[in-house]
């Protein structure tokens, strides 16, 4: 079905923050506040972001990075393409 909210060809990457956001703050039991300090470490971002504030693109990157690496038990959204686990990536380059 296209057209959609959750049709990720339709869905800005804000979105897609949004959406993940929320369903972490759903696995965890934790209010968007709570989870926009954990990955922003801005406990206002997410809900500002919600009401139109932009992000710049390394910060998107770093916080759907955070959560890929700190996601909880659950499905992550199927709409959301999840990123790849970069820390990882950069630290064994670190090692070498």
């Amino acid at each position: 079905m296209t057209g959609t909210f959750t049709d990720i060809s339709l869905m800005s990457a804000t979105d897609q923050l949004i959406r993940v956001a929320r369903r972490y703050a759903e696995l965890e039991g934790v209010p968007l506040s709570t989870v926009s300090s954990r990955a922003l470490n801005d406990g206002k971002k997410l809900g500002a972001l919600e009401r139109g504030a932009d992000i710049n693109v390394s910060r998107w990157e770093r916080a759907m990075e955070w959560f890929s690496v700190n996601w909880p038990d659950g499905e992550w959204p199927s709409d959301v393409p999840r990123p790849e686990h970069r820390r990882t990536e950069i630290a064994d380059e670190a090692r070498r």
